[in-house]
């Protein structure tokens, strides 16, 4: 039964879609509510039905309405089927699907097998409809729109091609001989066509060759076909690369835009490759779109764009082609500006009687869809460029000039309905220019003031007012607008003043200059206070975020009070006080000279403090340049870095200082101008998620896809697992602050049972409490422990020394005790006091306790091959070659890859070599990875897989170490077998009673080496 509140939501969303009839959330909205209502059928098959009169529609909804019309049309009549097919068709022209495509053959294949096997009688209505000639005829049409997809048109090929074989096999007499050369067409067509199962295809033409042709023709037969299949294998075979890519990426619509760049710049582009690989990328960017991700209408633009673009230079002038691919791409992304001009551009290259009207019409229309500033100015460019064309070839009419201005005016206004508005002013410059050009100056500066009058604080408006006053001779009128004006408030007053004392140069006399100067030098002196204010003010607020964001997250008694130096991080607490009430005797004298060392330490600046230094720069103008940048934040401080990236729709950058006291200033550069472009600068770690407590399984498209809803994701980083293998979390960061605020609605939201996600801000005050490098100088190993020991026996003696975390027996397959066991404590200092138990008595034992060995562990777990440790580490480790720069932190990001084909145990990305040093979970693991035939791309680049044939050892000399194999460390302390020595009567402490002691080797290195030199 529905509610009312569920049928007022209903009444609502229609309302708002009426309201708004070209806004696509809207339509999933309804869709999604109309599906989710028990009994609303037939509303939800009416939302589909409004849903594809204003937009193309994904294969999802396409399925259900064309399941509706197979339901309600009769099939037992010509209109009914033809009913049906129409559906079928219109599908196919919105987007590339093999479902649907595939649906369709069946849909044929299921109807004449009807008929043909006697299973119903055919009805007299149906005519010529489902007979074998009717559906000979029209599977060739459906079929080949699925060679397109070079990865998945066997699905829907073969079909047809088990469909012809059936036929040829009960036929006889000329029907056969029709029939034979019918299959050997579609046969040959289809080895020229590049598609994954060509080697099947192959066998087929010759086992069907064989059977149906002369035998003295059959190496002829073949010979022909050969050249053909070769270009075709090969095409397909140079494109494989990019398709594993493709697949390992999820077919991500970022994979799929790399794909197209790739494709597009072949030395011989291929129209045929370029538009199945445009088709997929479209249709995969119209499916993520309806379902809410962000960024994906972006893409879609784009591909629609770089798809009629690719058909206009490649298709030697087939105008009908790029119309249909236009057409298209309209219904696809009506509110492209840059569609809608490509689409009217074309029209004016085929003109006809009613050209002019057309193209009329089409302007009228893609204004009442496009809403967006930068969709509105190449529509209205495209619509004026055709009048003033016009004009200039002598075409026009009187009333040509008069529509081209109007066009411009009513542009303009349009514009200027966004807050914003252009802040190149492309609208105004290209106006003022026609004005200039038909000699009236008058009416271009009139643009210009105008301008001046709706962006009151541009720079950009004012200075092109007064290039306009100059150009038309009235410089007095310049001068006065320089005077009364260069105290406002500008976006960049600078431009201004700069400009005036050039104007003053040109134009002025000796005091006039001087004047000019000395006016701008004390507007400059209380602007730079002004800005001084703020960098402090900034400054303030920065501290306040930061600590609120700790404050936050942590109980209030570990709340720390704010430092009054930025740099100091989260303050531990003291040992004695998470060991309890219980004190060793020696805690008093050392509380003294603890608290100094803990303040030196504290007071020690970092070494590269990369999150708080960082500003993140986005909204940038296309041209933008590294020496932009720096000479945009050359008075912030000295700059270590500045790394640019390109994005589908921008630019964006990250600014790394030498010191963290520079960011305030830098972030008082938001809202300036580059290129006459306003930029947005924030803190860098403002727009980063630490994610934690995600699925084991999770890996990085995993992630991407989870997040890409909210905005444009800039980079994920993932943790390296030398130190600890079971590490889970990694950082997300977008282009803006907003989306990553966006993104915490994740947080707590259980994506698998038992697995809460943890979404938060990645404050750089809590990066201490997340890092998990100290994990193993926190971990004691206990020996010489009885059978009967608990996890409790344990938890008792070593919560002396501090705060313990985890014990961890290990146990026998009865749970009793083997002898040993690992303690876990919170911090590093309490593992160590925890020593002091070493040799101690427990149970008439007598305790081991070190700190715990992670190699030692993994020796214990690791299987007896019957080699020696070397050479065992030796047959399961390879060595990566070919990794992309710049990669030194993505071990994580690489294992990752590598886990796809076989289990991995550890990775080390060796320097700036461009190599990794690979050690498998097994020899067996090592062989699946050498062996695998299948290109393994990471970063774009092909990985070069080789066998490691030379770890080096203690005494081997080499140049580049491998971490891989611990080096032999000092024995640890002992207790023997685990019980006290008891000496017998009259025995006496000889040599031979004297615990063995074994040497370390010359040149051998302990724990901390084996960590120092794992970073």
């Amino acid at each position: 039964m529905v509610n009312d509140q569920s049928l007022e939501a209903l009444a609502n969303l229609l309302n708002l879609i009426s309201e708004n009839p070209f806004d696509l959330s809207l339509h999933a909205q309804h869709i999604r509510l109309a599906q989710s209502l028990p009994g609303m059928e037939a509303e939800a098959q009416s939302a589909m039905e409004m849903f594809t009169g204003f937009y193309a529609a994904n294969e999802d909804v396409w399925t259900q309405l064309i399941k509706f019309k197979k339901e309600s049309a009769d099939l037992n009549t010509e209109e009914g089927v033809n009913e049906v097919l129409a559906l079928y068709e219109q599908a196919e022209n919105d987007y590339l699907s093999i479902p649907i495509l595939k649906s369709h053959v069946e849909f044929l294949l299921d109807g004449y097998n009807k008929y043909a096997s006697g299973e119903e009688t055919k009805p007299d209505d149906l005519a010529e409809v489902f007979t074998a000639e009717w559906v000979r005829a029209t599977l060739p049409v459906v079929t080949k729109k699925s060679t397109l997809h070079w990865t998945r048109s066997h699905e829907v090929w073969d079909l047809q091609r088990d469909w012809a074989m059936e036929q040829l096999e009960g036929s006889s007499g000329p029907e056969k001989a029709e029939l034979v050369d019918w299959i050997t067409e579609m046969l040959v067509e289809r080895l020229k066509q590049p598609h994954s199962n060509s080697d099947d295809t192959s066998v087929t033409y010759s086992s069907f060759t064989t059977a149906n042709k002369p035998e003295a023709d059959y190496m002829k037969l073949l010979q022909n076909v050969s050249q053909d299949k070769s270009r075709a294998v090969k095409a397909f075979d140079r494109r494989f690369a990019m398709e594993n890519t493709l697949k390992q990426s999820g077919f991500s619509l970022e994979a799929y835009s790399n794909y197209i760049s790739w494709e597009s710049r072949s030395k011989f582009p291929d129209l045929f490759a370029i538009t199945g690989l445009h088709e997929r990328a479209i249709a995969e960017a119209a499916k993520v779109r309806f379902e809410g991700q962000a960024g994906a209408e972006t893409y879609l633009r784009a591909f629609w764009i770089s798809y009629s673009d690719a058909v206009r230079t490649l298709s030697q002038g087939a105008i009908q082609l790029e119309l249909e691919v236009l057409q298209r791409a309209i219904r696809s992304v009506p509110g492209s500006g840059e569609i809608w001009a490509r689409y009217i551009r074309l029209l004016e290259r085929s003109p006809g009687d009613d050209t002019a009207d057309s193209i009329a019409g089409l302007y009228d229309t893609a204004m009442n869809t496009t809403v967006e500033v930068e969709q509105i100015i190449p529509l209205v460019l495209a619509r004026a460029g055709f009048e003033k064309r016009l004009l200039e070839t002598g075409e026009g009419d009187a009333d040509s000039f008069a529509t081209l201005l109007e066009v411009m005016e009513t542009g303009m206004k349009a514009v200027r309905k966004d807050a914003t508005g252009d802040q190149w002013f492309r609208l105004e410059k290209y106006l003022a220019e026609i004005y200039r050009s038909a000699g009236l100056m008058d009416n271009a500066i009139g643009v210009w003031e105008a301008a001046t009058k709706h962006y009151k604080n541009s720079y950009s408006a004012w200075t092109q007012y007064t290039d306009a006053l100059m150009k038309g001779e009235r410089t007095e009128e310049a001068r006065k607008v320089f005077q009364d004006n260069h105290r406002k408030n500008f976006d960049w007053p600078e431009g201004v003043w700069d400009a005036w004392i050039a104007f003053e140069h040109l134009y002025g006399t000796v005091n006039e200059i001087n004047d000019a100067i000395d006016t701008v030098e004390k507007a400059r002196s209380q602007l730079n206070a002004r800005r001084a204010k703020e960098a402090a003010k900034t400054q303030y607020q920065y501290d306040q975020a930061a600590a609120e964001q700790q404050a936050s997250t942590l109980p209030v008694a570990d709340v720390p009070i704010p430092p009054s130096d930025a740099m100091d991080v989260d303050q531990q607490a003291s040992a004695s006080a998470e060991r309890g009430t219980k004190r060793r005797a020696d805690d008093a004298d050392d509380e003294d000279s603890a608290s100094k060392r803990q303040k030196v330490k504290n007071d020690e600046p970092l070494k590269r403090d990369r999150e708080n230094c960082t500003v993140f720069v986005a909204d940038m103008p296309r041209n933008v340049s590294e020496s932009d940048l720096r000479a945009l934040f050359k008075d912030c401080g000295k700059i270590r870095e500045v790394r640019i990236t390109a994005f589908q729709d921008g630019f964006v950058a990250t600014v790394e200082f030498m010191e963290r006291d520079s960011v305030p200033q830098a972030l008082t550069k938001d809202k300036k101008r580059i290129h006459e472009q306003e930029i947005a600068v924030h803190l860098a770690w403002s727009s980063t998620l630490y994610v934690t407590n995600f699925p084991e399984h999770a890996d990085d498209s995993y992630i991407r896809n989870l997040f890409n809803k909210y905005g444009t994701i800039f980079d994920v980083r993932w943790p390296s697992k030398k130190f600890k293998n079971s590490r889970r979390f990694c950082y997300v960061q977008y282009t803006s602050p907003g989306s990553a605020q966006q993104a915490l609605e994740l947080h707590e939201k259980e994506l698998e049972a038992g697995f809460p996600l943890s979404v938060l801000i990645s404050n750089p005050e809590r990066k201490k409490g997340r890092t998990d490098q100290d994990a193993d100088q926190r971990e004691i190993y206990v020996a010489g422990l009885p059978k009967t020991t608990t996890s409790d026996d344990l938890r008792k003696i070593f919560k002396e020394y501090g705060t313990v975390k985890d014990v961890r027996l290990g146990a026998d397959k009865d749970g009793r005790c083997k002898g040993f066991a690992f303690v876990e404590f919170d911090t590093p200092e309490s593992a160590s006091s925890a020593l002091q138990a070493n040799n101690s008595e427990f149970k008439t034992r007598r305790l081991a306790v070190t700190i715990s060995d992670p190699r030692a562990k993994r020796a214990r777990n690791a299987p007896d091959t019957g080699f020696g440790e070397r050479a065992d580490t030796r047959n399961r480790s390879v060595r990566i070659k070919n990794l992309p720069p710049n990669t030194e932190s993505q071990e994580g990001l690489l294992q990752q890859a590598l886990e796809k084909i076989a289990k991995v145990k550890r990775v080390e990305i060796i320097g700036d070599t461009r190599e990794a040093l690979v050690e498998m979970a097994n020899a067996a693991e090592a062989g699946k990875l050498l062996l695998n035939t299948e290109p393994l791309m990471f970063g774009g680049n092909t990985l070069k897989v080789l066998e490691e044939t030379a770890l080096p050892g203690p005494a081997a000399s080499t140049s580049r170490e491998t971490k891989f194999v611990p080096r032999t460390a000092a024995s640890k302390p002992r207790a023997g077998l685990g019980q006290k020595k008891r000496l017998g009567i009259g025995a006496s402490s000889s040599a031979g009673s004297k615990p063995s002691q074994s040497k370390a080797p010359a040149g051998a290195k302990g724990q901390n080496d084996f960590r120092s030199m794992l970073g």
